[in-house]
């Protein structure tokens, strides 16, 4: 997956979020703290195997990656590309690196890996736009 895929997935997930968000107007519809609960949940759940070195395809990770995306299409439901554009968002922008990483280093980079796998293997995504 080069460049030019990466490339693919940032603008799938700003055109996704930017409709998504023009849709329902700025996501009114999302109960955010519940959103925000259920994230900090799964990430302290997500951490709690990465002391034990597991793998981003391993079984047990891909079913969390699986609670990851079903709280992310509480906002919309993002193709592929669009889903590892946000793992991308996480690693790029600063104050979402620091987020995910106060939680444990390195989470942002495990969490790219597994997203990325359950990308490949999973179902449920919204056909890419333009496609």
């Amino acid at each position: 997956m080069g460049n030019s895929y990466e490339d693919e997935c940032r603008r799938a997930l700003a055109e996704e979020q930017a409709k998504s968000l023009a849709e329902t107007d700025d996501w009114k519809n999302v109960e955010r703290e519940r959103v925000h609960h259920d994230w900090d949940v799964l990430y302290r759940e997500i951490t709690t195997l990465l002391g034990g070195d597991p793998m981003p395809g391993d079984q047990q990770v891909q079913e969390l990656v699986g609670r990851h995306f079903d709280i992310v299409c509480r906002f919309y439901i993002p193709s592929r590309q669009a889903y590892v554009g946000m793992s991308l968002f996480y690693a790029e922008d600063e104050a979402m690196r620091t987020f995910h990483d106060s939680y444990h280093p390195g989470l942002v980079e495990f969490m790219g890996a597994a997203i990325r796998v359950f990308a490949e293997q999973g179902s449920g995504f919204a056909p890419a736009q333009g496609s």
